[in-house]
């Protein structure tokens, strides 16, 4: 339930940059090569440096391996930006804002590609962080049991679905995203995770 919660249903649309959100799933650049490929987007960033989460996989951080991953899937080393110094959401976007405002004269359109129980977030991000873009979330299609497969660590992946949401109910107040409706069905297992002990990634 929080899984499909998580995950924003938009419909793709060619727009003017992907931004590819960092993270330990390798699988946010695999996805976003291919929307390249498809022709969602001219460029793409990748943003992020590391987390306790991700320092040994991507020692050298996120958006740098993300990158090298692109490109060995065929993507063109000058069709793809990184932004190496974000720890937190709000960071990815605001520091790939700056990158962008670098290099391009206007953006008004990202599609922000991420993990799929992370799509909500990093749209209620966006929509505080920038709004004048409009935002299109996108994740791979797959189904949870099939991702807690390809993850490999259940724990890990139930734990950043509670922590998301926990950040997507309370980071409005804080001024770190704007608010979203989130149903009493989807409160009621959430709380039902945190009772089961799914707890590692909540904010204290």
């Amino acid at each position: 339930m929080i899984w499909d919660y998580h995950q924003m249903h938009h419909q793709l649309r060619p727009v003017d940059v992907g931004i590819g959100l960092g993270s330990h799933d390798l699988g946010v650049a695999t996805f976003a090569a291919d929307l390249y490929h498809r022709g969602f987007f001219p460029s793409l960033v990748f943003t992020g440096a590391t987390s306790r989460t991700t320092a040994a996989r991507f020692p050298r951080g996120e958006a740098v391996h993300y990158r090298e991953h692109a490109i060995e899937l065929g993507v063109p080393d000058s069709a793809v930006l990184v932004e190496p110094r974000a720890t937190n959401t709000g960071q990815n976007i605001a520091f790939t804002r700056e990158v962008l405002a670098d290099r391009m004269a206007s953006v008004g359109s990202v599609l922000l590609i991420s993990k799929p129980y992370m799509e909500r977030r990093a749209f209620a991000t966006c929509q505080k962080v920038w709004p004048e873009v409009e935002a299109v979330c996108a994740s791979e299609s797959i189904e949870f049991a099939d991702y807690l497969d390809s993850i490999g660590d259940s724990s890990l992946v139930l734990d950043m679905l509670v922590g998301d949401l926990q950040r997507v109910i309370e980071y409005p107040a804080l001024g770190f995203a704007v608010e979203q409706v989130v149903p009493d069905d989807v409160s009621a297992a959430y709380g039902r995770l945190i009772e089961a002990g799914y707890v590692s990634r909540l904010i204290r």
